[in-house]
């Protein structure tokens, strides 16, 4: 049964269809809970309003701590039913830190490593007496060796990769999907950590970015996106990407 491709549901019930460890690696990056704040020492949801902080357009980012821990925890533990290896890109924020924290600690046998993705130019703070934002961290999951630090499948040479990876943020594809990740970081990912012709899941596609990685470098993907809007804007993205490659591939075709 071959699943590849993207769909527009909710990706807890897209991967009830996907056999276990049929997947050869994930990337995926899910909401970061931003709107959910602290206010007189008590967490709240903050006022949405179009602002930097802001990144979805229909939805609102600020589930109550415990819920975004148990959202994630159930995402995760799924992703590594499908997959052994599962790289999860998060930010450490007011509203999603301690539910991160607890996550860490209970997957800590499943850790295998910690990538920090430098991001060159630190987010300015919005509020006072708060350090700028420079980096994300990509959590890596392994379900079967998290002890040691290598990797069964890895294209890359001793000494040549490190864990620390300076990529700018990229340009925004939409200004209604503010948390669009690079083609460069999701690309670093796959070529490094997956086979030629591999599967790779993205159970947050957004607006196709790691789609867009897979059709540079070959893999297929299975992505699932639960916003109409976002699941319309990335088929369009999809869609004419794979028209750019076509025309290349024709022209390096053409003898001249």
């Amino acid at each position: 049964m071959n699943l590849t491709g993207f769909y527009n549901m909710d990706c807890m019930e897209g991967m009830k269809h996907i056999p276990d460890k049929s997947v050869d690696l994930v990337f995926t990056s899910p909401p970061y809970n931003m709107n959910l704040r602290i206010r007189n020492g008590k967490y709240c949801s903050r006022q949405i309003v179009k602002e930097i902080s802001t990144k979805y357009k229909n939805f609102d980012d600020n589930l109550p701590m415990e819920e975004y821990y148990e959202f994630n925890k159930k995402v995760i533990s799924e992703l590594l039913r499908v997959s052994d290896l599962v790289f999860y890109n998060v930010q450490f924020l007011t509203g999603n830190k301690r539910a991160l924290f607890k996550l860490i600690g209970d997957f800590n046998e499943k850790l295998k490593e910690i990538i920090v993705w430098d991001k060159i130019n630190a987010q300015p703070a919005i509020g006072q007496n708060v350090m700028n934002s420079q980096f994300e961290v990509i959590l890596v999951f392994d379900d079967t060796d998290s002890i040691s630090r290598r990797f069964r499948q890895a294209n890359f040479e001793r000494g040549t990769l490190s864990n620390v990876w300076r990529i700018k943020r990229g340009k925004k594809y939409s200004t209604n999907h503010g948390a669009t990740f690079p083609v460069e970081l999701a690309e670093k990912v796959v070529t490094n950590f997956c086979v030629e012709g591999g599967i790779v899941l993205d159970p947050f596609m957004g607006l196709g970015t790691t789609a867009i990685a897979c059709l540079n470098t070959g893999r297929q993907y299975i992505g699932f996106e639960i916003d109409e809007d976002y699941f319309r804007m990335a088929t369009e993205r999809l869609e004419k990407h794979k028209a750019q490659l076509n025309m290349f591939l024709d022209f390096e075709e053409v003898d001249i």
